[in-house]
């Protein structure tokens, strides 16, 4: 009766251990995929706001606005699902992750079962996922740059440029992590370059976001300078 207790009780840790692995993935899954078509919806927005100043609370209205935010949560939805539940229908005999938190990649490589179709999946979906953004965002960028070359004045040039500076860094530091991390033969990199690319953007982009995004913001930028100013810097 107390060994029945004891594996009932074992049982259920490991049951609590899996469900939150999952829900861990399923969540960053969707996070990863709305962040990605966010910023290329935010390429179109920049895209509005040089071409076509003017017009811009006409063109990116309230709906205008919906509709851009719907296509990344869908898209974050179906990619957090498709791979939650596709990886945890495998058996795993290997119960340690070397890993910060549940990645894709990684729980698969505990599967004791034939995970071949998952990682062909995953390797379609991200292919899917990067060319799909990465195009919508270079050629939204095509147009800025067509714009920019259209304004007759350095400054007023300059001004169109700072505009979208921020969301360009923004998405090549993104889209390059992710690229490194997921678009790659399994064995091209060690385990612990995994981690690295893995904690940039999990960790190192969210919290450099906020600098980025506020950094042409005059008031944050006299606030750097008295700060380097203090420190004796400059």
């Amino acid at each position: 009766m107390t060994s029945n207790k004891g594996e009932s009780t074992t049982q259920g840790r490991l049951f609590l251990t899996v469900r939150g692995c999952a829900a861990q993935m399923w969540f960053f899954g969707f996070f990863l995929g709305f962040e990605y078509y966010l910023l290329a919806s935010m390429a179109y927005d920049r895209y509005v706001a040089i071409s076509n100043p003017l017009l811009y609370r006409v063109i990116m209205s309230r709906k205008a606005c919906i509709q851009l935010l719907v296509g990344p949560c869908f898209a974050g939805i179906l990619n957090a699902t498709t791979h939650t539940v596709m990886t945890f229908q495998l058996t795993f005999c290997k119960s340690k992750i070397n890993h910060f938190f549940c990645d894709i990649p990684v729980v698969i490589s505990l599967s004791c079962s034939e995970a071949q179709i998952n990682k062909i999946v995953l390797f379609i979906t991200s292919c899917t996922f990067g060319t799909i953004g990465s195009t919508f965002v270079i050629i939204s960028y095509i147009y800025i740059l067509s714009a920019i070359l259209r304004i007759r004045s350095a400054e007023g040039q300059r001004k169109a440029f700072s505009t979208c500076s921020t969301h360009l860094t923004a998405v090549s530091i993104f889209y390059g992590t992710l690229f490194l991390t997921y678009v790659r033969p399994s064995n091209s990199f060690l385990a612990d370059k995994g981690k690295m690319f893995s904690m940039l953007y999990t960790v190192v982009i969210p919290m450099l976001n906020p600098l980025i995004y506020s950094i042409r913001n005059k008031e944050v930028q006299d606030a750097v300078g008295r700060v380097i100013r203090r420190k004796g810097l400059l």
